[in-house]
């Protein structure tokens, strides 16, 4: 007789537990996973805290939010405002009795340090009986990101008020903002380790302002943050979300963060904060140490380097269009430059027209690239935008030219 005896009723019980237990070990491990996404995320964590016990838990994206080691265990609630900054114990204090004397649900908004840097964190606290046993759940998050974002928004707001009032009390608008906006324009920039030509040509040579734009600015460790970009549409709401953008953008910039994380925080601004606007950006350090240049770009026509002679437009890292979408990365790249060599960044304006193929304005730009002489300064710029068509007619054209000296 072969074949094994048929199962018993209770081993065939115990084998469905035991194959619905393994189902449902890899079912809290997926759904462990997945708070754990969601909470880096969202910057939050969770935690509980048991009132009579004394005991904590916490989730692990709550100890990185208080820059804690999840060695040392969970903050207990009652020591928690001995962990906020002192302007703000008052608040967390009055909220802390509120939920645990009162029983009533609260939230509070208040400051940390952590690892010197004030944080600005968000709790929501919510008291809880079960079974007898008394207890506070909360969900804390980390807004810092969220409270500078806005910052800067308002500071640019500011800024914009103070130049419409300068530019009021000129001959017009759009030459006073230029001015103030994009200052130095067709001139020479000395930086370190380096020399900036700049030509700007309004579309058409007509006097006015579209949303393009540049930045050329020394930071703090020494490294040389360059940025151009374009804003879509031209006129005084170009301008505006031109100005806020690049403001934005030189407030983002002192946090030393690399390009590839100014752009994801700049795109993240303008798909919360500037409705019904889109544009394009290359961002870049130039350490003038190791020559390198850094960047990254946002659905922007890639810089050139122009090298003996030759001309070639870098390969661009992954960037999308600035307020398009949230779920694509910005990546970044980088290359080490020589003595003599010159780096063209541009806006669309240079190299793409109605009556031609992009591909062919970025062509007949390598070509006259690859004939520059850098050391002519800005006669240089004006026969490169000639070779390549003269004056953009509907669109305006920013070219930067970076020299490091022979």
């Amino acid at each position: 007789m072969t074949g094994s005896a048929p199962l018993t009723a209770a081993e065939m019980v115990q084998r469905l537990r035991g194959e619905l237990d393994e189902h449902m070990a890899v079912e809290r491990q997926l759904l462990s996973a997945r708070l754990a996404h969601a909470e880096r995320l969202g910057d939050l964590g969770w935690a509980e805290w048991h009132l009579h016990s004394g005991e904590s838990t916490w989730s692990e994206h709550a100890y990185a939010i208080f820059g804690r080691d999840p060695g040392e265990g969970p903050i207990g609630l009652r020591d928690l405002v001995g962990h906020v900054e002192p302007q703000d114990r008052a608040l967390v204090d009055g909220l802390l009795r509120s939920v645990v004397d009162l029983a009533e649900p609260g939230q509070a908004e208040f400051r940390i340090r952590r690892r010197g840097e004030v944080r600005n964190v968000r709790a929501a606290l919510d008291p809880v009986v079960n079974g007898g046993r008394h207890a506070v759940h909360g969900v804390i998050q980390d807004i810092t990101s969220r409270r500078r974002a806005e910052q800067i928004a308002s500071e640019s707001r500011r800024q914009l008020l103070e130049v419409r009032e300068r530019a009021a009390e000129q001959q017009g608008v759009s030459t006073a903002l230029r001015e103030a906006i994009i200052p130095r324009l067709g001139t020479s920039v000395d930086l370190p380790g380096a020399r900036m030509e700049v030509r700007y040509v309004p579309a058409g040579l007509k006097d006015g302002l579209g949303g393009d734009w540049y930045d050329a600015t020394t930071m703090p460790d020494g490294r040389v943050l360059l940025t151009i970009g374009d804003v879509s549409g031209h006129g005084l709401p170009a301008v505006t979300q031109m100005s806020r953008l690049r403001h934005a953008l030189g407030g983002l910039a002192m946090t030393g963060e690399p390009p590839d994380k100014l752009l994801t925080w700049l795109n993240d601004l303008v798909m919360h904060r500037f409705e019904e606007t889109t544009a394009t950006a290359v961002v870049g350090h130039l350490d003038p140490l190791n020559r390198v240049f850094t960047w990254s770009q946002a659905g922007h026509p890639a810089p050139i380097l122009v090298r003996g002679g030759s001309a070639v437009q870098l390969e661009p890292p992954a960037g999308v269009l600035l307020g398009a979408t949230l779920s694509e990365k910005y990546e970044r790249s980088a290359v080490r430059l020589r003595e003599g060599d010159a780096l063209l960044l541009f806006t669309d304006g240079l190299v793409e027209r109605r009556d031609r193929d992009i591909d062919e304005g970025v062509a007949l730009t390598l070509r006259a690239a690859a004939t520059l002489r850098p050391q002519d300064g800005e006669a240089a710029l004006d026969r490169l935008i000639r070779a390549v068509g003269g004056p953009n007619p509907e669109d305006d054209t920013c070219v930067l030219m970076i020299v490091l000296p022979g």
